[in-house]
C-alpha cells in the first residue's frame, strides 16, 4: 500500500518547532561560515542544519553526539524543523562533532548576537543594569589522567622542549615555586594514615575526593592542557572550565557569555565579561550603566577598571579590607598616620614605600620608628610582644576600595536592594542554564571549545524566552479567534 504524507501535515501550526523555524532565520549563516567552505569534494553539511541540529540538543539538554542524532532521528517536528524528510538520512554524528571543531568562534558568536537582537526587538532588554556571576563546567577528562609537571634545570633545556613543541615544561623561574609546592606536599603527605593517590574517600555525588596536594602548579591534563583544577568548599576536586554570564534585570536576557580558565578568580574575570557584554548592548544602541556583582568580583584592578570605565559598580568588598584602622587616622596632606588612643605615645606612622607580599599584592606600608614605640606601655597589645615598631599595609588601591565602601554604606537600603537584584537576577539564569540547556559540562576538549559552549547555551536560553513571548501571543490571538467563531 502507499500513503502520501507530508510533514507539514502532520505537525500542528503552534508547534515550537514550527513557531521557532518562523520566528528566526537562519541564513545569515551561510555568509558567516562560507569561509570554511571550498568549492571541490564531497558536499558537507548545511551550516544551518549543523546549528538547527545544536540547538535541538541544547532545548532538550542532550550531551551526547549520537543520543542527539538519535532524538533528532525519532521526532517529526525536529526532521520538519532541520528540513529532513521521513526517509531521509540524517548526518553522522561525527559530522556534527567535526563540524563544530571547524567553526570559529565568531559564528557561535553571531548566532548569539543574531538571538539577542530578537530580544531587543521585543523590548526584552533593557541595557541599564547587568547582573554577572559565575559558575564552574565540568571539563572532558578525568583526574586520573593527571601527570605531574616536569621541573627543568635550567633556560637551554627549555628551549630545546619549546623546539620539540612541548607546552606542559616549566621554566626555571618557577622551579623554586614548585619545589616549595613539593616540600608542602611531603610535609602534608607524611601525617595521612595512607598515603597513597588513590584515597577511599567519596563525595555526596560519589566523586573521588583527591588529595589538597594536586594543583595546577604542579599537575596537568594531557587528555585537555586547557582543563584546570578547581574546587569548592565541600566539593571534589575537578577539572573544570569558568563559565562567565552577564543578565539584564528586566527580563533576566542573558547579554554576555564566554568561558575562561578555571583557576582564574571572577576579579581577573570581570574586563573579559564586560567588554563582551558592552559591546553586545552598544551593537543595539545602548549602555552599559550599572554592574551587580557578588563579593569574588572585588579586587583594585576591577574596580579601577569599572571605574575608569564609567561603570556604576554594586560589589561588596573582599573581608580582609579594612575602611578605618582602629586608633590611627589618616592625614591625607602628610600621606601619614597617626596614633590617637588614650595612654599612648601618639607614634607617627611615615610612608614608607611599596613592596609585594608573598601573594604576590602591592602594598603601601606606613611605619613608626622604635623610639616612638618602644616604651609605649601599650606597645605589647598594639605591635606584639616583640616588635618594638607598628607598621600598617594598605592595597595601592585603598581609594578604590573606599568609594566603594562610602557607596554602599551611604545609602544601605538601596544597596541591599541591589544584592537581591542580583541574586533574583542572574542566579536562576544560572540554575536554568547548568541544569536544562546542557551548559554542567562540555563534551569537547579546550577553551575555543568550551566558549562555543557556553554562547550555545546561552542563546539557546534566550531563545526560549523570546519564543515564550511569542507563544503567549499566539494563544492570545488563539483564543480571541475561537470566541469571536463560537
Amino acid at each position: 500500500m502507499l500513503y502520501q504524507v507530508h510533514l507539514t501535515d502532520l505537525i500542528p501550526a503552534h508547534n515550537f518547532y514550527k513557531l521557532l523555524d518562523q520566528s528566526i532565520d537562519f541564513r545569515f549563516l551561510y555568509k558567516a561560515t562560507a569561509k570554511y567552505y571550498g568549492g571541490e569534494g564531497q558536499e558537507s553539511i548545511d551550516p544551518v542544519v549543523f546549528f538547527k541540529i545544536c540547538l535541538v540538543g541544547y532545548l532538550n539538554n542532550i550531551n551526547s553526539d549520537r543520543k542527539l542524532i538519535e532524538y533528532c532521528s525519532n521526532c517529526l517536528d525536529v526532521r520538519l524543523f532541520i528540513r529532513y524528510d521521513i526517509d531521509e538520512t540524517l548526518p553522522w554524528h561525527s559530522t556534527i562533532s567535526r563540524t563544530r571543531q571547524l567553526y570559529g568562534e565568531d559564528v557561535f558568536l553571531s548566532l548569539f548576537k543574531a538571538v539577542l537582537k530578537l530580544c531587543v526587538s521585543k523590548g526584552m532588554i533593557r541595557g541599564k543594569r547587568q547582573a554577572v556571576d559565575s559558575v564552574f563546567i565540568k571539563a572532558n577528562a578525568s583526574m586520573d589522567s593527571l601527570v605531574e609537571k616536569e621541573v627543568m634545570e635550567d633556560a637551554s633545556a627549555f628551549v630545546s622542549e619549546l623546539e620539540e613543541n612541548s607546552e606542559f615544561k616549566t621554566t626555571s623561574t618557577r622551579k623554586k615555586l614548585v619545589e616549595q609546592h613539593h616540600e608542602w606536599k611531603k610535609e602534608a603527605y607524611r601525617s595521612q594514615p595512607n598515603p597513597n593517590f588513590n584515597i577511599d574517600k567519596v563525595d555526596e555525588h560519589g566523586n573521588l575526593i583527591r588529595p589538597r596536594f594536586v594543583s595546577n602548579h604542579t599537575h596537568y591534563s594531557p587528555t585537555d592542557s586547557d582543563a584546570r583544577v578547581s574546587v569548592k568548599p565541600g566539593k571534589a576536586r575537578q577539572l573544570n572550565y569558568f563559565g562567565q554570564i552577564a543578565v539584564d534585570d528586566a527580563h533576566h536576557v542573558i547579554t554576555g557569555a564566554c568561558s575562561d580558565f578555571a583557576d582564574k578568580r571572577d576579579s581577573q574575570c570581570i574586563e573579559k565579561i564586560v567588554e563582551l557584554t558592552e559591546g553586545n548592548l552598544q551593537e543595539n544602541d545602548m549602555e552599559l550603566e550599572e554592574l551587580l556583582a557578588d563579593g569574588g568580583y572585588s579586587s583594585g584592578e576591577a574596580l579601577a577598571y569599572l571605574h575608569k570605565k564609567n561603570i556604576d559598580a554594586y560589589i561588596p568588598n573582599f573581608g580582609q579590607y579594612k575602611p578605618v584602622r582602629e586608633g590611627f587616622i589618616f592625614n591625607k596632606e602628610l600621606n601619614q598616620y597617626e596614633c590617637t588612643k588614650d595612654g599612648s605615645h601618639k607614634a607617627i606612622l611615615l610612608f614608607k614605600g611599596e613592596r609585594t607580599d608573598s601573594k604576590g599584592y602591592t602594598k603601601l606600608t606606613y611605619r613608626s620608628s622604635e623610639s616612638h614605640c618602644k616604651e609605649c606601655p601599650l606597645r605589647e597589645q598594639c605591635c606584639g610582644k616583640t616588635t618594638k615598631y607598628k607598621k600598617i599595609d594598605n592595597s595601592i588601591h585603598k581609594e578604590h576600595y573606599d568609594r566603594m565602601h562610602e557607596k554602599l554604606t551611604q545609602n544601605p537600603h538601596y544597596a541591599k536592594k541591589m544584592v537581591r537584584v542580583r541574586s533574583k537576577t542572574v542566579e536562576p539564569v544560572i540554575g536554568t542554564l547548568v541544569n536544562f540547556t546542557n551548559m554542567k559540562r562540555v563534551n569537547t576538549r579546550g577553551i575555543k571549545q568550551a566558549n562555543k559552549h557556553v554562547l550555545m547555551a546561552a542563546l539557546t536560553y534566550n531563545l526560549k524566552k523570546y519564543m515564550k513571548g511569542i507563544s503567549k501571543n499566539y494563544k492570545f490571538y488563539y483564543k480571541s479567534f475561537l470566541v469571536i467563531f463560537f
